[in-house]
């Protein structure tokens, strides 16, 4: 009689990096959740949010936008991401150009780089390292409820103010800054 050897114990691979695709099918999924989106605790005054376990260690949000509220300029860094709006509205401004990552503290626009979309409940987008742009809840009476998921999870945002065509870096937050 032979013995054969012991298999190998499991060794789960580490998970791989979800894509914008991989994110985008998650948060659309959770964005679906009405059971969910419902549980958000909604604030008249501020953004309100709750963090969710995102795919392949990505890093996700629910988010509630009283009327009137918005990111202000920002990027996500090394970060790729998505956001589907679950209710509401929200518009994304973002710019179609790609800036340098590091390295500036000022940069002057060319013309045609602005983009709008609006995001009724339902749409969203996925998105790229450095893209730039700002999210709002332009209605004056209804909140939103949106979606978001990052990977790697987000390492820091950048945020800019912006005059006309000058966009300007005033700040680095991190991860202890908003958690």
């Amino acid at each position: 009689m032979s013995v054969s050897p012991a298999a190998p114990a499991s060794v789960s691979a580490p998970p791989h990096a979800p894509t914008q695709a991989e994110l985008l099918d998650f948060v659309r999924r959770t964005a679906a959740d009405t059971a969910l989106i419902a549980s958000l605790a909604l604030d008249p005054e501020g953004r309100t949010w709750v963090r969710l376990e995102g795919p392949g260690g990505s890093e996700a949000w629910l988010i509630g936008w009283p009327p009137g509220t918005g990111t202000g300029w920002h990027d996500h860094a090394d970060s790729v991401g998505a956001f589907v709006t679950a209710s509401g509205e929200l518009r994304e401004n973002s710019l179609a150009a790609r800036l340098p990552s590091d390295g500036w503290k000022t940069l002057e626009l060319t013309e045609g780089v602005d983009r709008e979309r609006l995001l009724p409940a339902g749409t969203g987008r996925s998105f790229g390292r450095h893209h730039v742009h700002e999210v709002l809840n332009a209605s004056a009476e209804r909140h939103a409820v949106s979606v978001h998921a990052y990977h790697p999870p987000l390492p820091r945002i950048r945020r800019y103010s912006r005059t006309g065509p000058v966009l300007h870096l005033e700040h680095v937050e991190r991860p202890e800054d908003w958690q």
